[in-house]
Parts: structure tokens; sequence; C-alpha cells
């Protein structure tokens, strides 16, 4: 063989040879031509700035709550890649837990009643939403925007068309069924493994877990109440009450439903969530009415994301939170005195991709994100916070698939 020809053979074996080593296939089917494929994580503080970003391409997608999946959508500047129960791993992430009421320990041991009674609204509010899904999103336009459009930077939609298609997305709840709790538990090991719990929570198991976690005895007493249509009146509050919630999120739908339907409820079951001010959009302040005694004033106070109002409650500037149980949990594992009462809803978010990009569900979507991040582009994805819901789904869904996950 003379120089020249064992020099070509030579070359063939070196390209068969990195081919072997660069292309594998990954278990979604995706082609990966190098290791370690990455997708950057940018936390944009609340949903508010993910239209916009993504119109204006600083980002190539994000996930998020509802109704800002179907902002993308009905705006046409992005398209569905997942709802969350289709992420992987298969089958993990159905009819997952979301959004849930936590309260503070010593809320309930002084005032059980009241708890029982905020438990039983909002029970009432997500039977309402469920039964009656396009008041429901009429409801809410008007509560997230005046019924106005949604307007972010250059993007502008209708409210009510986003919210009447968001709400099929999202399945307001409140049973704590032996399944959601699972769900739960299932949440506490994919943040121990993202490394977020570390604390409490982190050799607990078993019943253990379950009692720092749950306290399920205001949803037992409120579904109660609600069969014999007998509501306890509770004492009067000598000082208010503050709630919080999530800021442009149709998540606590049940409980602001309940406010806008105060009349429906007091007719029928004889309590209310009555606002001071009808006039408002959105209500700040209300008055708990049980068996027409007004017993509590309960201020509303929204926040960007789980995580925010998680550190409300854990300086007592609120006494009970409506937001993802992913927050919830890192705020136990810290040791904020609160616990977890009862789910308001689950499922309900998604991821979108800009419109006309190749990645019309998760397998493709990988697909995309390796051959970006190998081209020395790595995909951005928005999120709303660290450790919220949709950061800690989409984080541990992108580590079954083999990615590692950069920030900013």
């Amino acid at each position: 063989m003379d120089s020249r020809t064992m020099m070509l053979a030579l070359a063939v074996l070196a390209v068969a040879g990195l081919c072997i080593a660069g292309c594998t296939t990954t278990p979604s089917g995706g082609n990966q031509t190098a290791k370690n494929a990455t997708v950057g994580i940018l936390y944009s503080q609340g949903v508010g700035p993910m239209p916009n970003l993504l119109a204006t391409k600083q980002v190539d997608g994000y996930i998020a709550w509802q109704p800002f999946v179907s902002i993308a959508t009905q705006s046409k500047i992005g398209q569905v890649v997942a709802y969350s129960p289709e992420m992987p791993p298969t089958g993990m992430w159905e009819n997952h837990p979301c959004c849930v009421i936590t309260a503070r320990d010593d809320l309930l041991a002084a005032n059980p009643d009241f708890v029982n009674a905020i438990s039983a609204v909002t029970i009432l509010g997500n039977t309402y939403t469920t039964e009656h899904p396009d008041e429901a999103a009429d409801i809410l336009a008007d509560w997230l925007v005046g019924k106005a459009n949604f307007t972010y930077g250059n993007v502008s939609v209708g409210s009510v068309g986003v919210t009447t298609d968001a709400i099929k997305t999202v399945r307001y709840t409140s049973e704590p069924t032996e399944g959601w709790r699972n769900g739960t538990r299932q949440f506490v090991a994919a943040q121990k493994s993202l490394g977020i719990v570390q604390g409490r929570l982190g050799n607990a198991t078993g019943a253990e877990l379950d009692e720092i976690l749950f306290d399920v005895g205001p949803y037992e007493s409120a579904s109660q109440m609600i069969a014999q249509k007998k509501i306890v009146t509770p004492a009067k509050l000598s000082s208010p009450v503050t709630l919080g919630y999530l800021k442009a999120d149709m998540h606590s739908g049940g409980l602001l439903v309940a406010i806008k339907k105060h009349q429906w409820m007091n007719d029928n079951y004889g309590i209310m969530l009555k606002p001071r001010d009808p006039t408002q959009a959105k209500p700040e302040v209300c008055d708990l009415v049980v068996n027409g005694e007004s017993v509590a004033e309960v201020r509303l106070i929204s926040a960007n994301a789980g995580p925010e109002l998680m550190q409300m409650e854990a300086t007592n500037n609120a006494q009970m939170g409506f937001a993802g149980v992913p927050p919830a949990i890192a705020a136990i594992d810290r040791g904020t005195p609160i616990k977890v009462l009862q789910p308001i809803n689950t499922e309900g978010s998604g991821i979108v991709a800009v419109a006309g990009s190749p990645a019309t569900d998760w397998p493709s979507f990988a697909d995309w994100a390796r051959t970006r991040s190998f081209e020395g582009k790595p995909l951005k994805i928005a999120a709303p916070s660290k450790g919220s819901i949709q950061d800690v789904m989409f984080r541990f869904s992108l580590k079954d698939s083999g990615f590692t996950v950069t920030e900013g």
C-alpha cells in the first residue's frame, strides 16, 4: 500500500471513529451528534415579560402557566410544544399537582373555622368554574385585565378569547386524593434530585413526610359543611387576614370566581367573600360573611411567582397562599411554618416555542435543542422564577432527556 492510499484509509477510519463516538440515539428517538447538549433557562421573575421576549426573539420559547400558553398561540407569536402532562418522563406529569392552598401554622391553630370557611369558598368556586367554564373564562378575563386585551410590548390579543381557550387545559379540583398526595410526594423526589430540597424534607419518608407537608382537616370539614349546607360561623377576627395569589394566573380561578359570584354563594350556601368595592375588576379587600354575619376582613395581594408568595408567608405578610406546590415544598423544607391544605388545580402549564420553529412536541423540541447546542447557539427558554412549578418540571424533564441546564 503506497503512502497516499494509507493516508486515505486512516482518514476514513478517523471519520468512522468520530461517528461512532458522537452519533448516538437518545431514548426519545432523536439523533444526538455530541454529548452534553445544553439548554439555557432565563428567569424572567414572573410571566409578564415572556410574550414580549418571545415576540422580539430574545428567547426561543417559554414555559408558563395559563393563560400565557394561550396568549402565545392566540397572538400567533408561538406554538405549543407540550402541555405539562406531555413532558417527560412519560406519564410522570399526567394530572400532576399544580397550585395548592397553604396556610400558616399559627392561623390554623388560632382560627380553624376561618380556614375551613376559606376552604369551603374555594371548593365552591372550583365547582362553579368547572360547571360554567365559559362564564368563568369571562370572569377571569375581567379580573386579569378588565376584559381589555392582554398587551405585552408589541403583543396584544383579546382576553376573553385567550381565557376561553386556556381554561380547557386547567383542571380545577379541590380533593386531596391519595393520587394527588402521591403526586406531591413525587415533586419532593424531583426537587431532591435537582438539589432544591435539602432541609427538613431531605430524609423524611412515609408518614413523617406527610405529617410535615399536609393538613387536610380544613378540606374535610369544608366538604362536610357544603354537603349539609350548614357552614359553621367562625368567631369574629380582630385583625385582617391576607390571602396571596399569583398575578395574571388562572390557576387560582376558583377563588377569583367565588369572589365575583359571591351573591350566588351566599344565596345557596350562606357563605361569601364579598368585595368592599364591587365596582373593582380586581377587588383588593373583601369581607368573609357567613350566615349573614361579617366575621373577617380579607385582604388580597398578588405575587409574580410562587417563591415570592412563599416569602410573604414566611414573613407573615400573607397568612394563606394560592400558588404552586413546588414552592410550598421548598418553603416547608427551609422551615417556613405552613401546611399544604388541598389542591386548587392540576395541570394547566405548557411549553411554547417561537412560531415557525421545528418544535411541535417534546421529541422535536429535543432534536431542535440538540442541533442548536451543537451549533454553539443553545436554546434560551424563559421560566417564571427559579423553584416555580414550571421551572421544576422543565428542569427535571431536561435532565431526564440528557440535557445540561445553564442559567441566564
